[in-house]
């Protein structure tokens, strides 16, 4: 009898060791996948203010801004450059630049 409990005690703690290892791997999990889309919505948050603040400036000026530093200075765009490259090619004042931004490898 004292074998018994022995082995249904034991079977108990390895039931419950597989569950606690299976939440941990579910909250790693988790959490990476918020990252993930976290830096996502970041890269998108700058690029689609990026693109509103050159509308607006073809908008106010009737052409698009020349560079990102013009776009920056005079409209408040703010980019955090250590977190986020951008691409910025005005090739004519009447189109809208060619925008892209690519997150910085860490």
């Amino acid at each position: 009898m004292g074998k018994n409990r022995t082995i249904h005690a034991l079977l108990i703690s390895l039931i419950a060791l597989a569950a606690v290892v299976f939440l941990l791997f579910s909250f790693v999990a988790l959490v990476n996948d918020t990252r993930d889309r976290y830096s996502d919505s970041g890269i998108e948050t700058l690029y689609l203010s990026l693109r509103r603040a050159a509308a607006s400036c073809y908008a106010t000026e009737g052409a698009y801004p020349p560079d990102l530093d013009y776009l920056c200075r005079r409209y408040g765009v703010v980019i955090d450059s250590d977190r986020y490259i951008v691409f910025y090619d005005a090739f004519a004042e009447n189109l809208m630049p060619d925008i892209t931004v690519i997150e910085r490898e860490k």
